[in-house]
């Protein structure tokens, strides 16, 4: 190979060995790729990529700019935004979408965040971080800031020649965790080590975290605090070096994102298993808006993702440490993840053991001590908010255990256990999969000892349902997957009622440092399961929604499907009924229907359980023998809604992206929708969708609807039914800046298929207003009509009798789209496979098959409080009571003028709150009050009782004195 040099890292770990080299390969001599990845002792050839962080204030309001107020040409022909961003409110990644142009910064009262959460009495009890190093990967720390005193290095790993903090985010995060003065951190006394990892132009690269992470390692750094994130859970070399560090023992607190209030918005590393995933709420104790929600997206189609974050705490409106000196307040989950590092930080330093400390025993004591928020879901709240102090007991009382997040299942208790809550299961239905984690606080590696059992009580039917379990054969990093399948048995399909039982795991890790090479502890955890059974529901009720055939960033360029929204131009949501189509899933169980999943081929279900087979914003290409299946199933009686979205091969060369990391532009895989792949499975019965790009508001039905990058219809039988309305011509404002409006577009069909008993099938060429993620007018009553078609066979008048109904399209001259010629599609799809010249389908995969656990039954009553039930095994609480301080507080920094008083306030206790021992004397105090005033009571009684009555004489007085007076008593 010619042409190409190894780049030089001029870094502090320049001086050690490193397991990655940047290698630059000139375009003429690109096949050297080739003869990279091939190599033996070479893992993985990725490209090094470009890191952009955009760390800005929240602005007013009418400084916003509107989302329609930008130049096509300009915004979409820009560097691919595969990037890591600041989770600081106000950071422009994904964040001024149209979505988001109307939010306001959530307003709160700066407070000393420390305080609140009442690390004044971990302070008097003489803990403030000591012997814990803490790092800091963000933009630098000035070398005197007078808010620390134990700076122990600073380190710079960008090309920039400086160590100092020229943005402020540094600076902030290092106060909020170590501040000694005004803005008061968590662990004033730890050891600090600042990693400069951002640029003052706010840009960095996957190398440069690389090379700081291995110097972390090699440190022997304990808690590392990242405030940046990114969707991509694919960007393999990142994602592999966070499992690494946190295999040595390094303890990563990262943000959850500020993408809030979408569902399915988590970022990386904060969505790892290993990683502490943090969310923000305000101090009122509401989740704070921006903060992202669950969950996860690696796991599907054919599986669910898991619960994240993991812990929420303050992010709204904290105070930190400013650049120069001062305070400053901040707002997003890049404040609140600095809060639980700074709070594990000083947690750590309590603990004598410190072999007890490592990623998984935090993450359970956090978890198990935190305070649930009452009328929040798991996947906004994780296990609720940071309980300091609980948390301290809990660590200190600790021994090494396996534990369980969730650690029970419940779909009877709503809302904490939405979505699994808000359906009940039944005989016939898709197996429920709740996606567990496994914790591993005895070692960083671990198994699962045989298979986990299932026992079912029977005194709480839970012979009643099936479960199926699959697991990682391997616990590593610290953790694992515990994947539970739950479905209806037969004999339970007209009964109704609550089932319950227990999955039991027995975890087994190696000893350390054990003379016995074989020796190995292990810890057991149960899982309890409770279901709620009702009778299978009428066929016309029952909606299937295809996740098989949706596709989404990572690891292809899935564009939006508004191309309004630039500064949002990827699909990374999931595409599933629990993330951006959350609203769409409530509005139809509101009304009676229930929807299941298919995360498998559509030759994998049974149609005719089902009313309506719903497929939205479909991108992946169909097998044929599906497209067989399909048109034998319609005739059979299932209906088939479509919710289609834009795909024109001009407009997709047009929003193409100049990836700065491979030199080369980036080009969409498919459109909105896969159109070419939807048009061959609906082909058989005269229908086809165009390439034509529309756009614009308009009345359907008496309802206001806007179109947002939508498709039209091109061929509809003759005997169906089309409406067609006027919109704006997008995909020439788009290719050309012109403006036209079109009359007659055809937007939406519906047909009776012919055949005795045949099914119904609904197109429409817009997805966007069913869509959460940048949804502007919903179409939920659209949906509702569409489905009493389907489903019902009733057609609603509105639609039949519409002003703007049209005899449909005939075939016409026009050719229909076709896909866009060298797209890569083949790379990321489930269907296809590269093939010499255009790819070609896989063979069918087979249907997955679940191995359904043997019961051992149980003839025992089954826990009443599940949530309560679940806690870390061999903790007593009140081993571990914190004492009552009545000394002065510890000169942990001088105050200096003007600072607040909050410190002085004897026995650090806070106004309004008081420490765990003052709580439990007043009782005490109180009851010996009333024992005393009721004594002096009674011996008043008694005496007057036992007085002789005596008559006094009568005393003239003066008028003016005649009032009697009544004795007076004691106030009490």
């Amino acid at each position: 190979m010619v042409d190409w040099k190894i780049v030089p890292r001029d870094n502090p770990a320049s001086d050690y060995p490193s397991d990655f080299e940047v290698v630059q390969i000139k375009e003429a001599h690109r096949d050297g790729l080739l003869t990279l990845q091939d190599h033996p002792h070479i893992k993985r050839v990725t490209p090094q990529r470009k890191v952009f962080r955009t760390l800005k204030f929240t602005h007013s309001a009418d400084e916003v700019v509107p989302c329609n107020d930008t130049r096509w040409t300009q915004k979409w022909q820009s560097s691919r935004p595969l990037r890591r961003t600041s989770l600081s409110l106000g950071s422009g990644f994904w964040h001024a979408t149209g979505r988001h142009s109307s939010r306001r910064l959530l307003r709160a009262i700066p407070r000393q965040v420390a305080q609140t959460l009442q690390a004044d009495v971990l302070w008097q009890m003489g803990y403030t971080g000591a012997g814990v190093k803490v790092a800091v990967f963000d933009t630098g720390l000035g070398e005197k800031h007078p808010h620390f005193k134990n700076v122990k290095e600073r380190t710079n790993w960008t090309n920039e020649k400086t160590l100092d903090d020229g943005l402020g985010h540094g600076t902030f995060v290092a106060g909020v965790i170590a501040s000694m003065r005004e803005c008061q951190g968590f662990a004033p006394d730890s050891e600090l080590h600042i990693f400069r990892v951002f640029t003052n132009n706010q840009v960095s690269y996957t190398s440069w975290f690389l090379d700081a992470f291995n110097y972390a390692i090699l440190k022997k750094i304990n808690i590392l605090n990242l405030s940046i994130g990114g969707p991509d859970f694919m960007d393999h070399p990142f994602v592999d070096k966070v499992w690494e560090l946190t295999a040595n023992k390094v303890i990563m607190v990262s943000a959850i994102g500020n993408d809030g209030p979408l569902y399915g918005t988590l970022n990386n590393p904060a969505d790892q298993m290993d990683v502490i995933g943090v969310g923000g709420i305000d101090f009122e104790d509401n989740i704070a808006r921006f903060s992202s929600r669950g969950m996860t997206t690696w796991e599907l189609p054919g599986g669910y993702g898991r619960v994240k974050p993991d812990i929420v705490t303050y992010g709204s409106g904290v105070r930190g440490s400013g650049i120069k000196g001062g305070c400053r307040s901040l707002s997003g989950t890049s404040v609140a993840s600095p809060v639980v590092a700074g709070a594990v930080t000083l947690l750590a330093s309590t603990v004598q053991n410190r072999e007890l400390i490592n990623p998984a025993s935090i993450k359970q004591a956090l978890i198990a001590s935190a305070r649930r928020l009452p009328g929040v879901n798991m996947f906004e709240q994780g296990h609720g908010k940071l309980d300091l102090l609980k948390a301290y007991q809990i660590l200190n009382s600790y021994r090494p255990q396996a534990s369980l997040s969730p650690s029970y299942i419940d779909l009877t208790e709503c809302p904490y256990m939405w979505p699994y809550c808000s359906q009940p299961i039944y005989y016939g239905g898709m197996p429920t999969i709740v996606n567990v984690t496994i914790l591993n606080g005895m070692g960083v590696t671990g198994r699962i000892v045989d298979k986990p059992i299932w026992q079912p009580y029977l005194p709480q039917n839970g012979d009643s349902i099936e479960v199926a379990v699959s697991y990682s054969h391997m616990l590593w990093p610290w953790s694992g997957y515990l994947a539970v399948s739950i479905t209806v048995a037969k004999k339970a399909a007209l009964w109704e009622g609550i089932a319950q039982g227990h999955v039991m795991v027995v975890v087994a890790s190696p000893v350390e440092n054990d003379s016995e090479m074989d020796a190995e502890q292990t810890s057991t955890v149960k899982l309890p399961v409770k279901v709620k059974i009702i009778p299978t529901p009428p066929r016309s009720k029952r909606v299937l929604w295809d996740q098989y055939h949706n596709l989404r960033y990572p690891p292809g360029y899935f564009p939006r499907d508004n191309l309004r929204m630039k500064n949002d131009p990827l699909d990374w949501n999931g595409d599933h009924i629990h993330t951006n189509f959350r609203d769409m899933y409530q509005h139809l169980r509101s009304i009676g229907y229930f929807v299941e999943v298919l995360g498998a081929p559509i030759t994998c279900f049974d149609a005719s359980q089902y009313g309506t087979l719903l497929m939205v914003d479909s991108e992946e290409e169909y097998f044929p023998e599906e497209i067989i299946k399909l048109r034998r199933d319609i005739d059979n009686g299932l209906s088939l809604i479509v919710f289609s979205d834009w795909y024109n091969t001009s407009v997709m060369r047009k929003v193409k992206f100049f990836d700065e990391n491979t030199r080369q532009w980036w080009m969409p895989d498919t459109g909105g929708a896969n159109i070419p792949a939807l048009n061959d499975l609906i082909s058989v019965w005269g229908m086809a969708f165009s390439d034509g790009l529309y756009e614009g508001d308009f009345s359907m039905a008496n309802h206001d609807m806007y179109y947002a990058s939508g498709c039209s219809i091109a061929r509809f039988p003759q005997d169906g039914i089309v409406i067609a309305q006027t919109l704006k011509d997008q995909g020439l404002e788009v290719l050309k800046q012109e403006t036209m409006v079109v009359d007659s577009v055809p937007i939406l069909g519906l047909y009776q298929t012919p055949s005795e008993g045949g099914g119904r099938i609904a197109l429409y060429g817009d997805s966007n207003c069913i869509d959460d993620s940048h949804r502007q007018k919903d179409c939920f009553w659209l949906l509702d009509f569409l489905l009493q078609y389907t489903s019902h066979s009733v057609m609603p008048p509105s639609l039949s009798h519409s002003e703007n109904r049209q005899r449909p399209p005939t075939v016409s001259e026009q050719p229909l789209p076709e896909r866009l010629e060298g797209n890569h599609l083949y790379r990321y799809s489930k269907v296809l496979e590269a093939h010499l010249g255009d790819p070609k389908p896989r063979p069918l995969p087979a249907c997955p098959h679940l191995l359904w656990a043997k019961p051992q039954p149980l003839n025992e009553t089954a826990p009443s409080n599940l949530w309560k039930h679940q806690k870390l095994l061999s903790i007593d609480l009140d081993k571990v009571a914190l004492p009552n301080f009545r000394q002065s507080r510890p000169q942990v920094r001088p105050l200096s003028p003007g600072e607040s008083g909050a410190w002085d306030i004897p026995g650090g206790i806070m106004p309004g709150r008081y420490n765990q021992d003052v709580g439990q004397t007043i009782p005490v105090f109180a009851f010996l009050g009333a024992m005393v005033v009721l004594a002096f009571f009674v011996v008043q009684i008694t005496k007057s009782k036992s007085k002789p009555k005596r008559r006094k004489p009568r005393v003239k007085r003066p008028q003016c004195l005649q009032q009697s007076h009544p004795p007076k008593t004691p106030s009490v």
